[in-house]
């Protein structure tokens, strides 16, 4: 169900929202993958189970880390992008796994998520030196060759390049797919009401410590300050929102977005501000939330549509400020 917004504290594009006089919960919280993390349970914990849990969530987070950083010279990711070979290179499953569904997930997006986008995106000033600058004129020809996941196939556990320069970056579904592996993890020791978030990538099992579905916000797509869009009951499922309103630049008065539409490697100009989608699993939310923000409000709606996508579209209208429009997916969960 939706319930009606309250204002909550800060964190990146969800919040969880504060309830006054909650039941005592487990709280613990951290860093890893260039960004924070949070975990709460509805069941307390003593000191010492709660340094176990932590330890926990860190591995799983570490484990993610190690496998599809594009930051460490030394992930299973980046030795698969240093390989200049057109032999096919031997993948973990769980790298199989992610990318199968990021590769599905570009093909029924009709191109719109594809993970081989990343030397566009740092071409147009948004990779690790946040340049913030419009590449030269010749710059996005010369990289189109290596890019688009047609030249990236998987086979029996290996991938194979087509061009020995593409790269694969899963930046847009890897943070969804730690939270599902953090509370899978966390499943395992026997806790069932739980609520982990990664970066604003979030994924809620069971119940809050009031035994009510755990209330989350969706933030206000406000470039200036923090408050909330929308609160949405979250059982059993998984949120992720896509924006352009805090990650952009502007060149003579026109912003220009980190998302990269790979379909015409050009930044967005559609008038969302942001797209949140509920999905079973988080890589799936995280990944549709970004296809969806690049497809537009009509295109994206219409793919919501057809595959039963439970999305929420924020809209910038000129006259009316912020508008929101819903897929029928998400409707059925109000």
């Amino acid at each position: 169900m939706i319930l009606p917004a309250l204002f909550v504290g800060g964190l990146f594009y969800v919040t969880f929202t504060r309830t006054p006089q909650a039941p005592q919960q487990l709280v613990i919280q951290g860093e890893a993958l260039g960004t924070s993390w949070v975990v709460k349970s509805a069941e307390p914990a003593t000191d010492e189970s709660k340094q176990e849990l932590r330890a926990i969530v860190q591995s799983a987070l570490d484990e993610v880390d190690a496998q599809m950083s594009t930051y460490r010279s030394d992930s299973e990711l980046m030795k698969l992008n240093g390989h200049k070979s057109l032999d096919g290179t031997v993948l973990s499953q769980p790298l199989v796994e992610i990318l199968s569904e990021a590769l599905e997930i570009g093909r029924l997006s009709e191109g719109a998520f594809d993970v081989t986008i990343g030397p566009a995106v740092r071409a147009w000033g948004f990779g690790p030196e946040k340049l913030h600058r419009s590449p030269a004129a010749d710059t996005i020809e010369r990289l189109a060759p290596q890019l688009g996941q047609d030249k990236l196939r998987l086979e029996q556990g290996k991938a194979y390049k087509a061009h020995p320069e593409l790269e694969v970056d899963l930046s847009a579904i890897a943070k969804g797919h730690a939270v599902d592996l953090v509370i899978e993890r966390l499943t395992k020791t026997g806790r069932q009401n739980l609520l982990a978030e990664v970066g604003g990538e979030i994924v809620a099992r069971g119940n809050n410590p009031r035994g009510e579905p755990w209330r989350l916000g969706i933030e206000a797509p406000n470039d200036e300050q923090r408050s909330v869009h929308q609160v949405v009951a979250l059982k059993n499922a998984a949120m992720a929102t896509s924006g352009d309103y805090r990650n952009y630049y502007e060149v003579d008065g026109s912003r220009v977005s980190h998302l990269i539409d790979p379909r015409s490697l050009q930044p967005v100009t559609n008038q969302l501000a942001s797209v949140t989608v509920i999905a079973t699993r988080c890589s799936t939310a995280d990944a549709w939330a970004t296809a969806l923000s690049i497809l537009g409000l009509a295109a994206g709606l219409e793919i919501a549509e057809r595959l039963s996508l439970a999305a929420l579209f924020i809209v910038r209208d000129p006259e009316l400020g912020f508008v929101t429009k819903t897929s029928t997916a998400f409707q059925q969960l109000e």
